[in-house]
């Protein structure tokens, strides 16, 4: 530096003094500078005053020599406490060369800028808070400064700073909001430590309404929370705690909807293998289950957005026991706010506007899944997770986003690495949807039907009872009526299906004759049901296994939800159109097997057993007809609704047939169930002879086809008991006489069944199977003989 350089009013000694590398001299000056700002303080000569600090600040604090910049830091120091009350009218002189030198490379000179603006800020107190965003800007940097000198100073500063932001009024937050926005997301540990500090501070002030402005923090403070320290995270914790404890005593206030995506990001796992974000979640999913609880139908338009973040936690194990609870509440919280009054149209959904069609959903739904979520990855580190916008964010009136939370269900319930308690959650909520709002849910039938079909083949009974639940709903819904009703035609009988039994789930029964055709209270079987059963026949059909281990258990859980004649009437209609007579026969035995043995099916059997009505005799002639695809089926039919020569008759054309093992065993089956309890009627009427003549002649034909197995020896054992006709006889001959005539006779007269027609039926369907296997064996032996030649 120029010594010789005219620096008045300072003096040669002065400037001298403050260019010395000891720092004893130029404290000396220093308090030279006091003395000398001090008089003409007492002068009022301003002039002279913004003089002196304009030459300490370009000459000395701004110099290339760094001694010289000590020495100008310690004289604008000075100069402050030289001025006392009256440093708030050069502020800004004073702090900015003190601030610049917080980037000097020399960690003494930035302890010594440190230093100074302590004491310019000590002075000044609640006259520096105009310039308090450059004074966080300053000490955000040396927060995170690796000299721990600089570190310790900075954090004396920092500590009178807030004491004077605690005792002030007048903050400016509104001007502090945006810096604090943009230093929040800041990676380095000491800076978080300040920044939260910080936020804590300005949170617990009474007169200062942080609340407000979290929307644009509150990120940032997830983004903390992920910290790997354990101090930050606590501070963190508490933070975000006090600030939850606000929203709770003033829900009216607070802005739900400008932080619902923000929760939904940070419900949102990133990396699994990082223990803090198991903390980030827990908390995020606390937060979002407070949201709902306090917001209620607010949050219904981002609850796309809520289920991609809460479904897939509900699968979590033990280890992650607390967020599984917490999601599971959140959970239950969202779908009870879907309410009856969702189903109902607004404008824009009138006027075609709204949502889109079932092709479009279908063709959403098996895209892309980025492509389902109408996504924003404006967050720091959060790049590859996705939340929802509100589909209708200006809209006065709040609206479910059912389009969106149809997507998300699909997609989960498409997703074969789906956890089997989200699967269910994902089941519970179309079945709510339905049932709350069935006619916006029936425009995503088409889109859903084959995902939830796909679903029956799930390896879990539980999440196969609630797709079971799912389709029944849509299958029985008036939402889904067409204006043909549907029926089941066979040749020589029509199907009125029937409404099952008792109100369903969350439905009001219907208060009016016309709500039959137009209200959602009222069940009843429409044009998916007929689909659900083909599409479902089709499925056992290609998957074999599916029809091995879990038919019996589907088709009986269907019975339960919907009217077992229905099931077993459409069944048997379109199996009498199937081109696989193998399948056909298979499957016409499982069924059979169910309505033998299930309990599930003891209200059908009794409505077969006595063919009183016309709807009963429709009904055996539509099971017959398919049952034909099984001999053996056919037979245990008959026995079911006691038409013993029928039975005999069938037996008869047994001879004509290709009796193999399986045939065989079907037939020994056949003997176990006629011990079993569902028999115990056909059982006891083998003691009036003279009635049933035809019964035990067909008995005695089974026996007859049977090898000397155990099944015979079964049988053979039954027919011995049979008692001696004469000893039966009673005293009343009249009776006896008027009663000879056959039960079967009596019952076919009722039942105007053409018995001789059916026969015909069974003929025509055996041959066509004894067809098909000649076919097959010849395929077989042409690929013999190939092989040998």
């Amino acid at each position: 530096m120029n010594t010789e350089k005219d620096f008045s009013p300072l003096t040669p000694n002065i400037v001298r003094a403050l260019n010395d590398k000891l720092y004893e001299k130029r404290k000396v000056a220093a308090l030279e500078i006091e003395k000398l700002v001090r008089e003409f303080v007492a002068q009022n000569n301003s002039t002279q005053i913004r003089h002196v600090i304009q030459i300490l600040a370009s000459e000395f604090a701004l110099s290339q020599h760094p001694h010289s910049r000590k020495g100008g830091l310690i004289g604008l120091a000075a100069c402050s406490i030289a001025l006392g009350k009256d440093s708030g009218l050069y502020l800004k002189e004073l702090i900015e060369p003190v601030l610049t030198c917080f980037n000097d490379s020399d960690s003494r000179l930035r302890y010594y800028a440190c230093e100074a603006l302590y004491n310019i800020v000590k002075v000044a107190r609640g006259a520096v808070l105009p310039h308090f965003n450059l004074l966080f800007d300053g000490l955000s940097k040396l927060a995170a400064d690796p000299d721990p000198n600089v570190k310790s100073g900075s954090e004396l500063l920092d500590r009178l700073l807030k004491d004077i932001v605690t005792e002030s009024n007048t903050f400016d937050l509104v001007a502090f909001v945006p810096l604090l926005r943009e230093r929040i997301y800041s990676n380095n540990q000491y800076a978080r430590q300040f920044i939260i500090s910080w936020i804590h501070v300005l949170e617990s002030v009474p007169d200062i309404n942080l609340l407000d402005y979290l929307p644009e923090i509150l990120d940032g403070l997830f983004q903390i929370l992920g910290d790997n320290s354990k101090e930050i995270r606590k501070t963190c914790e508490v933070v975000l705690g006090e600030f939850l404890k606000e929203i709770k005593k003033a829900p009216s206030s607070v802005k739900f909807a400008e932080m619902a995506n923000i929760l939904v990001i940070h419900c949102q796992v990133a990396d699994e293998a990082k223990l803090t974000n198991d903390l980030i979640q827990l908390t995020a999913m606390t937060w979002m289950r407070e949201f709902i609880q306090l917001a209620g139908r607010v949050v219904l338009p981002y609850s796309s957005g809520i289920l991609t973040a809460v479904l897939p936690c509900l699968s979590y194990d033990d280890r992650k026991k607390n967020t599984k609870e917490v999601a599971s509440a959140c959970n239950n919280s969202l779908m009870k706010l879907v309410t009856p009054e969702d189903d109902e149209e607004n404008e824009e959904e009138i006027s075609g506007s709204g949502s889109p069609s079932i092709g479009e959903g279908q063709a959403k739904m098996e895209g892309d899944s980025n492509d389902m979520l109408n996504a924003s990855q404006e967050s720091v580190g959060f790049s590859n997770i996705s939340f929802f916008t509100p589909a209708n964010a200006d809209r006065p009136q709040v609206t479910l986003d059912l389009d969106g939370i149809v997507q998300v269900l699909g997609r989960y319930l498409h997703d074969s690495t789906t956890g089997m308690m989200t699967r269910i959650a994902v089941l519970k909520w179309l079945y709510h949807l339905y049932i709350k709002t069935p006619r916006k849910m029936f425009r995503h039938t088409d889109s859903l039907f084959p995902i939830l079909l796909k679903t029956l083949s799930d390896e879990s009974d539980e999440v196969i009872l609630k797709d079971l639940e799912v389709l029944a709903e849509i299958a029985s819904s008036p939402a889904g009526q067409t204006e043909q009703p549907f029926s089941c035609d066979s040749a020589d009988n029509k199907l009125v299906l029937k409404v099952p039994e008792g109100p369903k789930t969350g439905q009001q029964p219907s208060t009016g004759t016309k709500a039959v055709d137009s209200s959602p209270s009222t069940p009843s079987m429409n044009s998916y049901f007929y689909k659900f059963m083909i599409n479902l026949l089709k499925r056992f059909s290609l998957e074999r296994k599916l029809l091995e281990n879990r038919g019996a258990f589907i088709i009986r859980q269907l019975c339960l939800l919907l009217h077992a004649e229905n099931i077993f009437h459409s069944m048997a209609d379109i199996l009498l159109k199937e081109d696989d007579l193998k399948f056909a026969s298979t499957m016409v035995q499982t069924l059979n097997t169910i309505l033998l043995t299930s309990a599930e099916l003891f209200q059908l059997r009794n409505q077969l057993k006595d063919l009183h009505t016309q709807e009963s005799c429709a009904l055996f002639c539509c099971l017959y007809r398919s049952w034909c695809h099984n001999p053996v089926a056919t037979v245990s039919l008959c026995f079911l609704t006691q038409n013993y020569k029928h039975a005999y008759d069938l037996i008869q054309k047994f001879g004509n047939l290709e009796v193999t093992v399986d045939f065989l065993m079907e037939v020994d089956k056949l003997v176990q169930l006629i011990e079993s309890p569902i028999f115990t009627y056909l059982r006891l009427q083998l003691l009036d002879v003279e009635n049933n003549p035809y019964l035990i002649k067909a008995l005695y034909g089974l026996l007859m086809l049977l090898p000397q197995s155990q099944a015979f020896q079964l049988l053979s054992h039954r027919l011995k008991c049979v008692p001696n006709p004469e000893l039966m006889r009673t005293v009343d001959e009249s009776k006896y006489i008027d009663s000879k005539q056959p039960a079967t006779c009596r019952r076919a007269s009722h039942s105007q069944v053409d018995y001789s027609e059916l026969l015909q039926h069974f003929d025509l369907v055996q041959s066509k199977h004894l067809e098909v296997r000649h076919q097959r064996s010849g395929r077989t032996s042409d690929h013999h003989d190939r092989k040998l030649v």
